[in-house]
C-alpha cells in the first residue's frame, strides 16, 4: 500500500544540503488502520477501507458505530477507500504507519480547498473589470452577458460571481522532502490544498 492519510500541520522553511532554502508543508501522516477488506470474490474489486483519526462513540451515529463495535475497533472520524492489487493480503485492525511512503520520492495530495466565500468576476476569474473614474458607473461588476436577440439568454458556462475555494483539489507531483517515522511526519516540497489542520490524502504520485 502506497497511500496514507494525514493533517497539514502548516508551512515553514528549511535548508538543503547545498543551502538552499527550501519551502515545506508539514504533514502529521498516519497511523492509519485497516476498517474493512474488499475483494473481487465478494465485492466484485480488490481495495481496503481506512480509518483515521479516533473519534467518540457517542460524535458517531449508530449504524457506523455497529460496524466499528462488530470488527472490535474504536471508530475513526475519516474513512477513506484505497484500491489495491490483492485485497486478502489485509487483515482487519492491521495499522500503517508514515513509512509506507519511505522508497516514495513524489506524491500526489489531495485536500479541501480554502473557502473564500460569494467572490465577484475580479477575484474569482481574474477580470480585468472597468475604469476606476469617479463618473464610469462600472468598476468591478462582470460586464456584458451575450448578444440581446440572439440568443436571447447568457449562454453557459459564463465567468460570473460565485462561491469560491472549499472545493476538493489535488496537487501532483509533489517532492517529499524528508519523513520523521517517530514522529509519524512527512516534509513535502511546495504547498497543499487546505488550511491547517486540514485533512489531507497521501498517495504516491502518477506522474513520479
Amino acid at each position: 500500500m502506497q497511500t496514507i492519510i494525514g493533517t497539514k500541520i502548516g508551512m515553514t522553511q528549511i535548508f538543503g544540503e547545498d543551502g538552499r532554502w527550501i519551502p515545506v508543508t508539514v504533514i502529521q501522516a498516519g497511523p492509519v488502520q485497516v476498517i474493512r477488506t474488499k475483494t473481487k470474490a465478494s465485492d466484485g474489486y480488490d481495495a481496503i477501507q481506512l480509518g483515521y483519526a479516533e473519534q467518540k462513540p457517542k460524535l458517531v451515529n449508530k449504524a457506523l458505530l455497529g460496524q466499528f463495535t462488530k470488527r472490535g475497533l474504536k471508530p475513526f472520524r475519516v474513512l477513506h477507500e484505497v484500491r489495491v492489487e490483492d485485497g486478502s493480503k489485509f487483515e482487519v485492525g492491521q495499522t500503517f504507519k508514515v513509512d509506507v511512503l519511505n522508497d516514495i520520492a513524489w506524491v500526489d495530495i489531495t485536500g479541501t480547498s480554502k473557502g473564500k466565500g460569494f467572490q465577484g468576476v475580479m477575484k474569482r476569474h481574474n477580470s480585468k473589470g472597468g475604469p476606476n473614474g469617479h463618473g464610469s458607473m462600472f468598476h468591478r461588476a462582470p460586464g456584458s452577458m451575450g448578444a440581446s436577440s440572439t440568443p436571447s439568454r447568457t449562454l453557459k458556462a459564463r465567468k460570473l460571481p460565485g462561491q469560491m475555494g472549499n472545493v476538493r483539489s489535488t496537487m501532483q507531483k509533489l517532492k517529499v522532502v524528508s519523513i520523521d517515522v517517530e514522529k509519524d511526519l512527512i516534509l513535502v516540497r511546495g504547498a497543499v490544498p487546505g488550511g491547517k489542520r486540514g485533512i489531507v490524502f497521501i498517495n504516491k504520485s502518477k506522474k513520479g
